[in-house]
Parts: C-alpha cells; sequence; structure tokens
C-alpha cells in the first residue's frame, strides 16, 4: 500500500461496475461501504438501477451502453485504476462493452462477481448472457467469485453436466473445471452448500456446521507440466464456521469487493481472499438487522470512527456536554472574575501565588516527565520548553510577591495546600501510571485554561483595565503575551496530533481525566476567598 500509484497517491482505486441496489444492502452502495471501510477509493460506473430491499427486487432499469462507457472512460482517463470490480452487468450487450473498456485501457486486475441470482431468488442475469460473460469477460478477469449456483450455470453453458455438492471434494471438483473456463483464479463459495464438521453434506439445518470456500489458482507463476503444458495449480480450501443469519443481503457483493480492495493494497491472491472472507464473516455475525426480509452486513465492523473531525479535537472536548459546563466553572470562576474587575482581595491573591508558586514546581516536574516518556525529539523538546517558560513564570512570582513584601525564602516555605497537593500528585500519578498522551490530556486544563481566561479578561468590558487602575492587571497580561499565547499554540498542536491516533474508547478515557483535572483547577480557585466578606468570615 505503500507504493505510490500512477497518479501519484498512495492511496488505493477501485473502479466497481456494477448494479445499484436503493436497499443500500447490496450492489454499489454496499461496494463502497466495503472499499472505504478497507482504506480505498471507490468510484463507479452504474449498469443498472434497481427498486429493491431485503424482501426481493421490484424492477430493473438498464443504463445505456453508451453512457456506462463514459462512466468508465472518465474515471480511468482522469483519477486512474489500480483493480476493477464488476458485479451486475445485466445483459449481454453490458458485458461486451465493460470487456471492450477493460481491454482498450489495459486495466490488469479485474475481480469478477457473476452476478446471476440475488439471493432473494431474483434472476439478475438473463441466461443469454451468460455465453457473454464466459467468452468475453472471464478471459480478462483475474479472479472469478462465483457461488456454486453460479458455478454450475457456468459450467452447463460451457456443456458440462451440473454436480450437486455432496462433499468437499465435490466443491474441488467444480472450483477445477471452472477455472479452466477462463479467468485466472475462481473462487467458488460454498455459504449456499454448508456441510458437517467431517466435510459431507449438511442434510439438515441442525448438521450445518461449517461452510468451506475452495480458491483454485496457479501454483507459481510460469510453472508447467511438462508432459501436459499445463499451468500447475494450486487448491486452496478456506473453512469458515457456519453461520445461522438472515443477515446476509449482498455477501457476494461485499466479498468480492474486499478482495478487490485487498489486491489493490498489493496483497497476494490467497491472501486477499482469505482477509476478504474472514471480513464477510464478522459482517454477517455483527449484521445490525435491518429490514423484514435478508438483512445487510455490517460492512464497517473494523473502522472505529473518532467523534471529532481531524484538527477539532480540542473544540469537541469543550463542547462536550459533560465537559463545557466545568470548563465554564472554571474559565468564569468567581476568583477568576474578581480579578478582572480589581475586586479580589490583595490577601487571596498573595495566597494564590505563593501556592500556584509551589505548583508551577510539580508542573515543572510533570512535564520534565512527560520530556521524558516522549518517543520522539519534537515532543522531548516541547516539553522541555514548557518546563523551561515555568522557570520564567516563576520568576514573575517572584517579583510580583516583591510588590506585597513577600521574599522569596517565604514563598519557599510556604506550607502546600491540601487543594494544590491533590491537584499536582493527580497529575504527576497521571504521569507514572498512564501513558504519555494521559499526562498531556492531564496538563492541558492549566495550559490552556489561563491562555482562555486571561484572554476573556482582556476583552472584557467589564474588566478594569492598566496597572494604576487593576492591582491584577499585569497577572492578566502576562498571559495574553506573544511567549505564552505561543506556547498555548504549540500545546494546542501538540493535542491535535496526538488525538487522532487515538481509539473512540480511548478518547473517553482522557475526557474523563480532561475533566478531573479541571476540577481540581476548580478547587485551586476555591482554595481563597474572593470577596471581602468573605475574609472577614
Amino acid at each position: 500500500m505503500g507504493a505510490f500509484n500512477d497518479s501519484g497517491s498512495t492511496l488505493p482505486r477501485v473502479l466497481v461496475i456494477a448494479g445499484s441496489d436503493s436497499s443500500g444492502g447490496a450492489g454499489l452502495e454496499a461496494d463502497q461501504k466495503v472499499i472505504a471501510a478497507h482504506g480505498c477509493y471507490a468510484m463507479t460506473a452504474t449498469t443498472a438501477l434497481t427498486a429493491q430491499n431485503t424482501r426481493g427486487v421490484y424492477g430493473i432499469h438498464e443504463v445505456p451502453v453508451d453512457f456506462l462507457r463514459k462512466q468508465i472512460d472518465a474515471v480511468v482517463e482522469d483519477v486512474g485504476v489500480d483493480v476493477v470490480k464488476s458485479g451486475m452487468l445485466a445483459s449481454a450487450s453490458t458485458i461486451e462493452a465493460v470487456a471492450q473498456a477493460i481491454h482498450d485501457h489495459k486495466l490488469k486486475t479485474l475481480v469478477v462477481d457473476p452476478v446471476m441470482i440475488a439471493t432473494t431468488g431474483a434472476e439478475l442475469l438473463p441466461n443469454s448472457a451468460s455465453r457473454a460473460l464466459r467468452e468475453k469477460l472471464l478471459p480478462l478477469a483475474t479472479i472469478l467469485t462465483p457461488n456454486v449456483s453460479e458455478a454450475n450455470t457456468l459450467l452447463l453453458e460451457a456443456g458440462h453436466d451440473q454436480r450437486p455438492v455432496q462433499s468437499v471434494a465435490d466443491l474441488e471438483e467444480i472450483a477445477l473445471k471452472v477455472q479452466k473456463l477462463g479467468s485466472k483464479w475462481v473462487l467458488v463459495k460454498g455459504g449456499h452448500s454448508p456441510f458437517r464438521r467431517d466435510g459431507t453434506e449438511a442434510k439438515t439445518e441442525d448438521e450445518k456446521e461449517i461452510v468451506v470456500n475452495v480458491l483454485v489458482g496457479p501454483a507459481a507463476e510460469g510453472t508447467k507440466r511438462a508432459a501436459e503444458g499445463e499451468e500447475k495449480l494450486q487448491v486452496v480450501k478456506i473453512e469458515m464456521s457456519y453461520q445461522r443469519s438472515r443477515n446476509t443481503h449482498g455477501t457476494g457483493c461485499s466479498l468480492a469487493s474486499a478482495i478487490a480492495s485487498n489486491l489493490a493494497k498489493g496483497m497476494g491472491m490467497v491472501s486477499a481472499v482469505k482477509a476478504g472472507i474472514r471480513y464477510v464473516d464478522a459482517a454477517i455475525r455483527t449484521a445490525p438487522g435491518l429490514g423484514k426480509g435478508n438483512g445487510p452486513l455490517n460492512h464497517f465492523h473494523s473502522v472505529k470512527a473518532l467523534p471529532f473531525s481531524p484538527g477539532h479535537f480540542l473544540d469537541y472536548l469543550l463542547e462536550r456536554p459533560d465537559v463545557a459546563p466545568v470548563w465554564d466553572r472554571y474559565i468564569y470562576h468567581p476568583f477568576v472574575m474578581a480579578m478582572g474587575d480589581g475586586t479580589l482581595p490583595r490577601e487571596s491573591f498573595k495566597g494564590y501565588l505563593m501556592q500556584d508558586y509551589v505548583y508551577l514546581i510539580h508542573y515543572a516536574r510533570a512535564n520534565a516527565l512527560a520530556s521524558y516518556k516522549a518517543k520522539n525529539i519534537e515532543d522531548v523538546a516541547g516539553s522541555a520548553a514548557i518546563v523551561a517558560n515555568c522557570f520564567r513564570e516563576m520568576n514573575l512570582h517572584v517579583q510580583y510577591c516583591a510588590g506585597f513584601g513577600i521574599s522569596k525564602e517565604q514563598m519557599e516555605k510556604t506550607e502546600e495546600h491540601m487543594a494544590c497537593t491533590a491537584y499536582t500528585r493527580y497529575v504527576l500519578d497521571m504521569g507514572q501510571s498512564e501513558d504519555w498522551f494521559a499526562l498531556q490530556i492531564a496538563l492541558a486544563p492549566c495550559l490552556l485554561g489561563y491562555g482562555a481566561i486571561a484572554a476573556h479578561l482582556h476583552a472584557s468590558p467589564t474588566s478594569k483595565t492598566g496597572e494604576h487602575e487593576n492591582l491584577y492587571w499585569t497577572w492578566i497580561a502576562n498571559y495574553v503575551a506573544d511567549d505564552y499565547t505561543t506556547a498555548v499554540q504549540a500545546g494546542r498542536e501538540l493535542l491535535e496530533r496526538h488525538a487522532v491516533l487515538q481509539s473512540p474508547g480511548r478518547i473517553e478515557e482522557l475526557v474523563r481525566v480532561f475533566v478531573h483535572a479541571t476540577k481540581m483547577e476548580i478547587g485551586f480557585w476555591e482554595m481563597f476567598p474572593y470577596k471581602d466578606e468573605e475574609m472577614a468570615q
């Protein structure tokens, strides 16, 4: 998958030539879901529109052949194609047009799903078109993926007798015969003919225990049997447990598209087929149970979607209903607002500065630990820069306190308040017991919050501005200064860069860490009275 294709991109491109399924469970709609779930780029050329649901097909409207050809030409000539997957082709003229387009564009990898009969029993390819499929398309096919019924139909059209499937050996013989019809590989799917555990025919529902899929293809490129001049073949049996499920709508389409996606990503044929079968097996097992008939699969069973768009983790985080109220209590806390309008008691601010001095020591320790736990030099340097910023901030605290007649020695001898202890040790515990990113999340409320608080107070019409009008204006100005806003921006970028690497479950765990650390920040404000009458009490 890492190799560049002819467009200069590493994104594998799969063109699906097939019919549409209005219910979304099969056809082009299912194909696109499968291809997207495999991390590939899907393109479509529509052969027919169908009116269908999980209970049946109620109408088919064929797309004119010349328009179908225009669809194929348009995507091949612009985006480019790594693998073609064909599904419902509907008529002999459509098959001939598809074969001609593949030949003209020299498309080398073709996965053919010979869609003849829907799961519900509806005919999707007339008998008159079977010959065109065999003569025109199979010689171009990299792999053909018929079920037992479709395989027997192709063999019958080619003059062979139909063979009932009573054992795995029968399935192998059918696969070997179909492979000789022209495709390089053939996968005969055994989902409609389950067996007992010993590989013999299951005659009752209770006896159905396993499904065997048989893959036949060249054992090695260019290997020949000297006597017969025939290509040496390998037979691979892929066995799965039988699933009693009504949710099998679109299994053939989905399997072929999974194989096409795996081939587009550079997998070998045997590995691509095995992975595709396992994908469909899980899709049936986790199906959502939609519809009243044969329900669709769960095409995205292995895709873990993040609850936010890349680059917007913090927007998502701070707007969550379980985070936003806590964050607002922190940013607009009465202690903070009292600094803005200059009404905060001086003794409270002095006590805050001295406790914050103690806090910054442990905050620097936590960032030093983060630097140690980081896995790349950029993150090591980022945490080290925050440690250096803590040192500068502590010196500002010393200068600030000097104006209140408090010496550095007094600050260093300040007894740590229990709220400060609880907060800082929680952060350090995150660093010891959790991973690097959890520590960053625990540290985030402090870094982000002080920037948000200062920005709000600096712009608020209720704030008293200037050092002469507001004793605390220097504190506010410190956190809107370029050096701090630069640090906040660097912290935001770091969080965004690593958030997209987490799983949805891990995001939920990290949200809880963030909320708890924010509550600890609130507890820090609440160590001190923020009104004169509270001081008097």
